[in-house]
């Protein structure tokens, strides 16, 4: 069964942001009294680096800006809609006059001029916003399935609460073996999540139902496990779902030594961060004088992490908070917390603290995209109640993860058990692609200063 994802809903909107721009351009080639030229002057014979580039800029901006993001949502309100839309035209508009400005083309390049790029992005920006209502009602797609749940209150409830503990799109039903029955009465797609006892599973054998169920047509009827569930439409493997036997280290493809995977991205890992480092250190040393001016305090900070395989090793990053006495217990840090300083604060939220952590990852002790490393302090709690935590030190602690980009910054065991909840789903899926879909997701968090 065909169902619209958030990933997918993404998909659709660019590929519709994409024609609507050709659509609009070819109306202003069409008709070239909108923009005041004469129709020889608009010819696309010089035009199309500039037109990918444009087009490349819009997608970006959209994405950056949050455009894409109301999808997710399971109504899009105007007021917060409109001026993500034009916000990213508005930046397409600036970038491509920057570049004009930079690289002075010459007059033939038309499609940078400032009329063009006006006319062009207004009617874009109108587009944008119905391609947006009409994804977020449901106007352009198939009505997405009904999501019901069967099984004991208890269990129902668990899978009830995994799917609540992030905002979902499709609201997720709770049903009885008479009101299922129903449902399959009528010709609505369903999607059936079965958390039914080995007992409800005789009673609904004797009764015909599982019978009928597996009888229907699969591209209207689909049966999920809340395990599947949960992690097809939102990315993530909640500890309260999976079995106590789950996943053991010798099923994981990529732990074998001689993995391609595993060694390039540990190739990666060395060349992107000897790279990055030269890149930003007029950065780490401009962030490192103003730590130091702020109270003439250390520079650096070291702090004990728990590694691969559980195995300890010493974090460094830029100091952020005031200094306090190595005998202090360790304690979550809080949204307002007193102790981050006024440049500390600044520097988390664009992650620049985290830049002496390259040094980690060129020794071996990170990695560029992993599971972030927790103090061993919190660690002997957060193993204590949450079911398969210890599976996270399976792989190397990253600068960035799943998890870090999905998830808020974790300040409790709740907060702990969500986030390990999205590294677990890493563990499992990792590959290539997801770690390119993080870096750009990790790049969006430090432009916008999403840090914390």
């Amino acid at each position: 069964m065909w169902t619209a994802s958030p990933r997918r809903l993404l998909l659709i909107a660019a590929l519709l942001d994409v024609v609507g721009q050709l659509v609009v351009l070819w109306f202003l080639i069409s008709l070239p009294i909108l923009v005041g030229l004469s129709p020889a002057e608009l010819s696309l014979e010089k035009q199309w680096g500039w037109l990918m580039g444009s087009v490349t800029t819009y997608l970006l901006s959209s994405w950056l800006f949050g455009s894409y993001t109301v999808l997710r949502w399971r109504r899009v309100p105007l007021p917060s809609l409109l001026p993500r839309v034009f916000v990213a035209a508005m930046a397409t508009v600036v970038v491509m006059a920057v570049f004009r400005w930079a690289l002075n083309p010459g007059e033939e390049i038309w499609l940078l001029y400032r009329r063009v790029q006006l006319a062009w992005m207004l009617p874009v920006t109108i587009w944008s916003l119905l391609v947006r209502i009409g994804l977020g009602k449901g106007l352009l797609l198939p009505e997405a399935p009904a999501l019901l749940v069967l099984g004991p209150e208890r269990e129902s409830e668990i899978v009830m609460k995994a799917w609540q503990a992030i905002p979902a799109r499709q609201p997720l039903q709770m049903t009885s073996l008479a009101g299922l029955r129903q449902h399959l009465q009528g010709d609505e797609s369903l999607s059936i999540v079965l958390t039914i006892t080995p007992s409800q599973r005789i009673a609904a054998e004797a009764d015909g139902l599982m019978e009928q169920l597996e009888s229907c047509d699969p591209r209207k009827i689909s049966l999920l496990s809340p395990i599947r569930l949960i992690e097809t439409h939102q990315g993530r493997l909640p500890t309260d779902l999976l079995p106590d036997s789950w996943l053991s280290y010798g099923e994981i493809p990529w732990t074998s030594a001689f993995n391609i995977q595993s060694q390039l991205k540990r190739a990666a890992d060395v060349f992107v961060a000897a790279f990055l480092l030269l890149l930003t250190a007029p950065f780490l040393l401009l962030s490192a004088v103003l730590v130091w001016l702020q109270d003439r305090g250390p520079v650096m900070y070291m702090q004990k992490r728990s590694g691969w395989l559980g195995k300890p090793f010493f974090v460094y990053k830029l100091r952020t908070m005031n200094v306090v006495s190595a005998t202090e217990p360790a304690r979550w840090t809080e949204i307002s917390d007193q102790r981050i300083t006024p440049i500390g604060r600044w520097l988390r939220r664009v992650r620049l603290d985290e830049l002496p952590q390259l040094w980690n990852v060129l020794n071996g002790s990170m990695s560029l995209i992993g599971p972030r490393p927790e103090r061993p302090e919190h660690e002997h709690e957060l193993e204590f109640r949450i079911p398969h935590y210890r599976k996270r030190h399976w792989m190397r602690p990253g600068l960035s993860g799943w998890a870090q980009v999905n998830a808020p910054y974790a300040a409790s065991v709740e907060d702990s058990e969500l986030k390990l909840s999205y590294d677990l789903y890493y563990l499992k899926h990792f590959s290539t692609w997801l770690d390119l879909l993080i870096l750009l997701k990790t790049i969006k968090t430090v432009l916008k200063a999403g840090g914390r």
